[in-house]
């Protein structure tokens, strides 16, 4: 058991730490917030009750969260499991009909409710949708040799404001409809970003396995604009993955989101740190 010493400076600590946060809350007072959730956040359960129970705080101090997730591992589990080989093109996945059912199965299925329940199981109100729902999201195809891949070529996020108004937080399934009828798969990142867009988030934030956007000595920049984003692509120190995460972030603010971030999902309350905290969390991206 601690001494009163000790349990005295723990609640000077944490009065300061509220104290502090106050100019955030009431900065993001209303404020619609899009995360893109993926990486280490969707992978054990700890972690997603961590990240449900941020989210709820968020809703209760005024935000209105918006959740994107990704959910590619577990649907290569399940091809697997379908003896359905799995192919890539250029880091993105090729999607014939039959792989479509499956990643429909899967993300709309199985990863969509499970983030639900975490969310509800916290308190919240979560109502799980995909972007055919609505056609929130209207596609055509992004690549011929990508099968059944889409870009989102509509968004209409009626729904979404509808739903935030009735105290409601969406968690969307990146899966778009097309006006010819098909079902498209469409990246996580690239279905956060257009709905950020849509919806003119004051943030977007893009929960990834690492720290944020490096530079060239290695170090996390803490903040970047879309000239210093096309820099350090060309100079070759913005690379591999990070490549599209900086380029759905300039998409989404090309659209009318007023910034991104890019940051840490593996770190405890990683959204409301960036959110109600001077210091921040990751790399902020502005215009």
């Amino acid at each position: 058991m601690k001494n009163r010493n000790t349990m005295n400076r723990d609640w000077i600590a944490t009065a300061r730490t509220l104290s502090e946060a106050l100019p955030y809350l009431q900065r993001y007072d209303g404020a619609t917030v899009v995360i893109k959730l993926g990486g280490h956040a969707m992978g054990s359960d700890s972690a997603m009750e961590g990240f449900a129970r941020d989210v709820v705080l968020m809703q209760q101090v005024g935000v209105n969260p918006v959740v994107v997730h990704g959910g590619g591992p577990m649907i290569n589990r399940m091809l697997e499991r379908l003896d359905i080989s799995a192919r890539f093109r250029n880091g993105k996945r090729v999607t014939d009909a039959e792989t479509m059912e499956v990643v429909e199965m899967v993300l709309s299925g199985r990863v969509n409710k499970r983030i639900v329940q975490a969310i509800n199981a916290q308190g919240g109100r979560a109502i799980g949708l995909s972007g055919k729902d609505a056609n929130l999201l209207i596609c055509t195809p992004e690549d011929p040799e990508l099968g059944l891949v889409g870009a989102p070529a509509e968004v209409n996020p009626t729904l979404l404001r509808d739903l935030a108004s009735a105290g409601n937080i969406p968690v969307i399934a990146p899966i778009g409809g097309g006006s010819d009828g098909e079902t498209y798969n469409i990246n996580g990142d690239t279905a956060a970003g257009a709905i950020a867009a849509a919806l003119r988030a004051d943030r977007l934030l893009l929960l990834t396995d690492v720290a944020g956007v490096k530079g060239p000595d290695g170090a996390v920049l803490t903040e970047l604009n879309a000239a210093q984003i096309r820099d350090l692509i060309a100079s070759g120190t913005i690379g591999g993955g990070m490549i599209p995460k900086t380029q759905t972030a300039l998409e989404a603010l090309k659209g009318g989101a007023r910034a991104a971030v890019i940051l840490d999902g593996r770190a405890p309350n990683a959204c409301l740190l960036e959110l109600f905290t001077e210091h921040g969390a990751g790399s902020l991206i502005r215009p």
